[in-house]
C-alpha cells in the first residue's frame, strides 16, 4: 500500500459521515471505501473512525489526521486548478445547482450555451429546491435566490429580482383592490414554498401570513392560477413582467413593495481558482440580467 492510498475515501467518510454518502461522492462502492480505509488504519496501526450502526465518527485522532488531509487535498485541488488555468479550454466535470424552477426557464438555457462553448467539459447540474451543501455534496457552483446563509461561501451577485402582488383584472373586479396590507385577510392568496410574504412598510421589512385555496412552489403555475382569476399571487417580477405589460395581471399594494434582493453564484472558497466555475459564473453575469430584463 502506497503511502497515498486511502487518504481521499479516508476524507470523503471523514466529512459526509457514512460510508455510502462517501461512496456516492467518489463514484465507487461501498465494499472499496470500506477496504481503503480499513488498509489505511492497518498502516498506521490507528483506528481513525468510530463506526456504529447508525454513524460514523472521526476519533481524536482521526480528527487530527483529517485536518492535515483536508490540507494536502486542497494544496493539490489548487495545484490542478492552477494547471488548468494554462489550458484554452476548461475539462473534467463541473457540478451545480439551481432552484427547479428558475434553473429550468433561465439557468439551464444559458448552461447549455455554455457546455456548445466548452465541449471538453461535462457538466452536472441539479435542479432542486433544496438548499443542496456545496462542500458536503461535492458541488462547484450553486445558484440561490434571496438573502444569503452560508458565510462559508464565497457570493458573485449575478441580478437582483423585485417580489410583487398582482391579480387578475376580473379577480379585482369581483373581489375589490386591496390597498391597505391588513386587507389581504379578505382575499384569496395563492401560496408558493412559503407561508408568509414580504412587504417594505415605512421602510422596514415585514413578513405577512397569508393563507389561501391553492400552494405550488412552480412559479408559473401561480402565473396560470391568477391568470385565471382564482387570487392574489407574490412573485419576482421576472415571471409576471410579460402578463404586466400585456395587462393580463395588475400590481397591487406597490406602495408596499419590498427592497430588491440578490439572484447569486455561490462557490467554495476551495474552488475559488478553477477556471471552469469562473468561465460559467462571468458567462452567468453576462447573460442573466438580459434574460431577466422586466422593461422589456
Amino acid at each position: 500500500m502506497s503511502s497515498w492510498e486511502g487518504i481521499t475515501e479516508f476524507v470523503a467518510v471523514s466529512e459526509t459521515g457514512s460510508f455510502t454518502a462517501a461512496a456516492q461522492r467518489l463514484g465507487t462502492s461501498i465494499a472499496h471505501i470500506s477496504r481503503r480505509v480499513k488498509e489505511r488504519e492497518q498502516r498506521m496501526n490507528t483506528r481513525l473512525l468510530d463506526r456504529t450502526t447508525r454513524k460514523v465518527s472521526l476519533t481524536e485522532e482521526g480528527q487530527v489526521f483529517y485536518q492535515h488531509c483536508r490540507q494536502i487535498l486542497d494544496a493539490i485541488n489548487t495545484a490542478e486548478n492552477a494547471l488548468a488555468d494554462l489550458q484554452t479550454s476548461p475539462t473534467g466535470i463541473l457540478r451545480m445547482t439551481a432552484p427547479v424552477s428558475f434553473g429550468e426557464k433561465y439557468i439551464a438555457p444559458l448552461v447549455n450555451d455554455f457546455a456548445l462553448l466548452h465541449p471538453k467539459l461535462r457538466i452536472d447540474l441539479t435542479l432542486s429546491n433544496q438548499r443542496l451543501d456545496l462542500m458536503d455534496e461535492g458541488l462547484d457552483l450553486a445558484v440561490r435566490l434571496g438573502p444569503l446563509e452560508d458565510a462559508r461561501l464565497i457570493a458573485r451577485r449575478l441580478a437582483e429580482r423585485t417580489p410583487r402582488v398582482c391579480a387578475s383584472p376580473e379577480y379585482l373586479q369581483r373581489f375589490g383592490t386591496p390597498h391597505t396590507l391588513s386587507e389581504l385577510n379578505d382575499h384569496n392568496c395563492l401560496l408558493g414554498t412559503l407561508d408568509y410574504w414580504r412587504f417594505n412598510e415605512s421602510g422596514r421589512a415585514r413578513s405577512i401570513r397569508v393563507s389561501g385555496s391553492l400552494r405550488c412552489n412552480n412559479g408559473p403555475s401561480l402565473v396560470n392560477a391568477a391568470l385565471k382569476g382564482l387570487g392574489l399571487i407574490q412573485l419576482p417580477d421576472y415571471y409576471l413582467s410579460a402578463a404586466l405589460r400585456q395587462k393580463q395581471l395588475m400590481a397591487v399594494l406597490q406602495t408596499y413593495t419590498p427592497e430588491r434582493e440578490g439572484i447569486w453564484a455561490l462557490y467554495p472558497p476551495t474552488r475559488r481558482l478553477s477556471p471552469k466555475v469562473r468561465l460559467l459564473v462571468h458567462h452567468l453575469e453576462m447573460h442573466v440580467p438580459k434574460l431577466l430584463d422586466v422593461s422589456r
